[in-house]
């Protein structure tokens, strides 16, 4: 029997998936499971008559590899990762290639390569995004890790990923460790973001408009045809047309709980600790936190007061400029996903190709949008460009959008409608356009309580200042750092 070209751990919809996925590309693809049962039925089922190979342990998964032996792991994040390797390194030979295709954080990732490399072994730490049907029929894949496995695998990732309208896979090396699994995480943060920005202006259509599903479901498709085009408005677009066999609208059924697992809590922490100000995926976040405390929120509604919705102005233009604060916000989003990642490759050695990561992110995976492209040609302009907001075309288009942006906002707070994220990102665009703001102020309630020093305007930057504010305080300062 001729040997496989990779083989796969894992046989969860994911795992089973990609199997077939890389199967109808033309690779042979050898299948282990934990629970071996799982293995029979697959082979009995879906991998029926296809260039499957069922195994019933890892030494015959190994065995039945071609060498240099890819061995996938699409098992749950954390210690079963961990456990796995254990299992499979002593299987493996050198130079052969152990590949985590699961949501792992980062750390954990930048762990194991040294660890594995350590073992004479190769190690690839890959998001791939795109859900079960992704996984199928390309999925957006963002390997990183031991930069001389790539050349074993980029021929099976690059033919089994999604392929832009251009024909380019949406799949790159991203870089060295932990890359990888770092850019999905940031990813899937954006996801957060740009889902909870879609939420708030489904809320200001349904309850400020007062605009039924069957309007709003007009409204995205529309939306759908410009350049807000993506995935996620046009799933929107679908949820809203879709009823149940009684007729009923099936989002008004679902309980106003969000369910998380954890990627985007990762992308605001890892935000906090590089300093990095990703207020919107941060509020994003929250607003899931906040959704699961509905039998406090049930309580409170019948306690705490507040203007009750009410739009006495025209609903064409208010729609319009929803559609522009959404837009605008999105933009913003993104520059903050980006200035993350910018920062993320100083502090971990990381060379990433920020234009590369847009055309991962353009087919296959959540959060592919037309938007994107102009994401990848702002990188092609300007591959050292420091924000996205100071490109040209996202400059201009920001500009074209604030008017309606902080009309929504305004709107939206008169109406007692709470909007995190838009409005978050509206305070980060305002922020982030000033020359001064009041950090002066800040810096000296620092000083006088805590002795922490400051700079000052008329000073070089790097001298450092302390003001005895009470004239009880002698002249010993703290020590300053940053975060």
């Amino acid at each position: 029997m001729s040997k496989a070209d990779i083989g796969l751990i894992g046989l969860a919809v994911m795992g089973e998936n990609l199997i077939l996925n890389m199967e109808s590309k033309g690779f042979t693809v050898a299948c282990y499971n934990r629970t071996v049962s799982k293995v029979d039925d697959f082979m009995n089922g879906r991998a029926q008559g296809k260039n499957i190979i069922g195994c019933h342990s890892i030494e015959e998964l190994a065995k039945s590899l071609k060498t240099p032996r890819k061995i996938m792991l699409m098992v749950k994040a954390g210690k079963p990762v961990d456990a796995f390797i254990e299992q499979v390194l002593p299987a493996l030979e050198d130079g052969d290639i152990i590949i985590d295709g699961g949501n792992s954080h980062f750390p954990d990732t930048i762990r194991r390569t040294e660890y594995v490399e350590s073992q004479g072994k190769l190690y690839i730490g890959t998001g791939v995004s795109g859900g079960e049907e992704g996984a199928l029929l390309g999925p957006s894949i963002m390997p990183g890790g031991s930069p001389a496995a790539w050349e074993h695998v980029k021929p099976i990732f690059q033919k089994i990923a999604a392929q832009t309208e251009e024909g380019e896979p949406c799949c790159d090396w991203v870089g060295e460790n932990g890359a990888g699994h770092f850019v999905k995480m940031v990813h899937n943060g954006i996801e957060y973001g740009d889902m909870q920005m879609i939420c708030e202006t489904y809320q200001l259509m349904k309850y400020g408009l007062g605009l039924s599903n069957e309007q709003m479901h007009t409204v995205f498709a529309e939306w759908n045809e410009g350049e807000l085009d993506s995935y996620l408005i046009e799933i929107t677009r679908d949820i809203l047309g879709y009823q149940d066999e009684e007729g009923r609208f099936v989002v008004d059924l679902i309980l106003d709980t969000a369910g998380q697992k954890g990627t985007g809590k990762w992308t605001a922490i890892a935000a906090l600790d590089l300093g990095q100000p990703l207020t919107l995926i941060g509020e994003a976040v929250f607003a899931r936190c906040l959704s699961a405390l509905k039998e406090e929120r049930v309580a409170a509604s019948k306690s705490l007061t507040g203007p009750k919705p009410s739009f006495s102005g025209d609903p064409k233009k208010m729609i319009e400029d929803l559609r522009q604060a959404l837009y605008a916000s999105k933009i913003v989003s993104y520059a903050q996903g980006y200035q993350l990642m910018r920062a993320a490759a100083a502090e971990y050695g990381w060379n990433l190709n920020n234009g590369g990561i847009a055309l991962m992110w353009r087919g296959g995976c959540i959060i592919r949008s037309v938007f994107l492209g102009k994401i990848k040609e702002a990188f092609d302009r300007n591959p050292k460009l420091s924000n996205l907001l100071l490109d040209p075309f996202f400059k201009a288009a920001v500009e074209k959008a604030q008017a309606g942006w902080r009309r929504v906002i305004t709107a939206a707070v008169e109406m007692g409608i709470p909007v995190p994220a838009l409005s978050t990102a509206l305070a980060f665009y305002d922020g982030y356009r000033s020359e001064r703001l009041p950090a002066n102020l800040l810096q000296a309630q620092r000083d006088y309580f805590g002795a922490h020093t400051y700079e000052r305007v008329d000073k070089p930057r790097g001298e450092f200042f302390h003001t005895n504010w009470t004239g009880r305080g002698g002249q010993t300062s703290a020590s300053t750092y940053d975060v």
